[in-house]
């Protein structure tokens, strides 16, 4: 853990794994309670000067974290695939993310402007400035284990907060280097600090302070309702970036090669484990037999292996629970009458006996009854699901408690301003797989989430409103 800006060991470590080889690729102190409380006081001791530096001065900060990003780079990338398993390539898009986050939010800190407000009388003068929040706490997931971190603490940085990070135990090892950035490039004591450990103890010191005024959560819906609840005993401000159980609908006037790459893009990047993954692939019956050939041969020749390989396009899942959550969802497809296109397995001998692999697999004729339709898949698993009247496919896709990421596939003008309207969700793309980017805003609505992350909306929930009024003599 890194604390006040010092390095701390405890007795007790964590072992992390490669899901791909199960061989340990490092190890962590793990900290708890006190260590956590002990970093939350860190924070609020540094907060006052931190604050307090000019804009330019933060901003030099990050940019010097931008500097050590870009030296690191393909250090960043290997041990982003060592610890969770996706490919390369996805490894090294996320370093380029996390850096594109600190240069965008050392940006966005020189545009936070305040304005004055005509006041009603005339001896008055009003004023309405932003100031950051204090101390923040962000909690991260596994799934994106530099990137989420970036998207949270470069903007709590750049406006003046202060933080204490805990990053899922799963695969911490990218935080831990990330913190040797900031400890190198002599950013001060207490304004970033790390804990490493089981969420329990951790998530409860750092919901009942008084001291932490708000909470970045990326994770699960349940996980975030159970924050959500905590923190109206302290009236925190919280950001919530939960689940979602995305639909991808394919037109009947779609361009099906465009539209099938698209899918693979976004189903299988990651193994599936992202929560903008499409989930279910809605497709026009008139084109459903072309497209789900099309998917079939893109699918069967999907490599799939250790991350690190450039050769592969898959890596495996984060551990044998997630495997047995997506074989169970395809078990219970198939006894309810959906076809196995392709995988539909475990992978297992030679390469894959040490490590969580799971075949790409494509399901047809999957129904509502499903789990698979239903429920959130974190895995590398596409079901196809037929539709026939534009009407119908916007109810069953809005039909969920999620609303992170929709998709849909269309040459139609018309039907692009309709559909992009009337899906009920915080981002659409539209013949697009990827409408993400460090410019934007990013986020969900209904049980996928509170807040944006990213944009200049980025930097909102980290700053408070402050209105000055002064009674002047005339």
């Amino acid at each position: 853990m890194y604390i006040n800006g010092a390095w701390i060991r405890t007795d007790e470590t964590l072992d992390v794994i490669n899901p791909a080889t199960g061989e340990v690729v490092g190890q962590v102190s793990m900290s708890g309670r006190e260590e956590t409380k002990r970093a939350i006081a860190s924070a609020k001791e540094a907060f006052p000067a931190w604050s307090g530096l000019a804009v330019d001065e933060r901003v030099a900060y990050l940019h010097r974290i931008v500097a050590k990003l870009e030296q690191d780079r393909d250090k960043l990338a290997r041990l982003i695939t060592r610890e969770m398993g996706k490919s390369i390539h996805n490894a090294r898009y996320e370093v380029g993310s996390t850096i594109a986050f600190f240069q965008w939010f050392a940006e966005e800190a020189r545009r936070l402007y305040g304005r004055s407000v005509p006041a009603s009388a005339a001896n008055k003068r009003i004023m309405v400035n932003r100031q950051p929040v204090g101390v923040v706490s962000a909690i991260t997931p596994w799934n994106f284990p530099l990137s989420m971190i970036a998207r949270k603490l470069a903007p709590a940085l750049a406006v003046g907060c202060t933080v204490v990070l805990k990053p899922s135990k799963e695969a911490p090892l990218s935080a831990v280097e990330l913190f040797k950035i900031f400890d190198e490039i002599g950013l001060p004591n207490g304004v970033a600090n790390l804990v490493i450990g089981s969420s329990g103890p951790i998530a409860n010191a750092l919901m009942e302070s008084r001291d932490v005024r708000k909470i970045s959560f990326t994770g699960s819906t349940e996980v975030g309702k159970v924050l959500i609840r905590q923190s109206a005993d302290t009236v925190k401000r919280v950001s919530m970036e939960l689940g979602g159980h995305a639909p991808f609908i394919v037109f009947e006037d779609a361009d099906l090669d465009l539209a099938v790459t698209g899918a693979v893009q976004s189903k299988f990047a990651s193994a599936g484990q992202q929560c903008v993954c499409a989930n279910r692939i809605y497709v026009h019956h008139e084109i459903y037999e072309e497209f789900a050939k099309r998917l079939q041969e893109k699918v069967s020749a999907m490599s799939i292996g250790d991350g690190l390989d450039e050769a592969n396009q898959i890596g495996p899942l984060i551990n044998q629970d997630a495997i047995d959550k997506v074989h169970d969802q395809v078990e219970d497809a198939i006894a309810k009458g959906a076809a196995v296109l392709y995988g539909g397995t475990r992978l297992t001998g030679g390469q894959y006996d040490k490590g969580f692999f799971y075949c790409p697999t494509l399901l047809g004729d999957v129904k509502e009854g499903m789990k698979i339709a239903h429920e959130e898949t974190f895995g590398p698993v596409a079901p196809l699901i037929r539709f026939f009247s534009e009407e119908e496919v916007i109810r069953r896709a809005n039909d969920t408690e999620y609303g992170l990421a929709s998709y849909f596939y269309t040459n139609d003008l018309s039907r692009m301003y309709r559909v992009s309207e009337k899906l009920d969700y915080g981002m659409v793309g539209v013949n697009d797989p990827a409408p993400f980017s460090v410019q934007a805003p990013f986020g969900g609505v209904k049980e996928s989430g509170l807040g944006r992350e990213g944009g200049c909306e980025g930097v909102e929930d980290y700053l408070d409103v402050k209105l000055t009024s002064v009674q002047i003599r005339l």
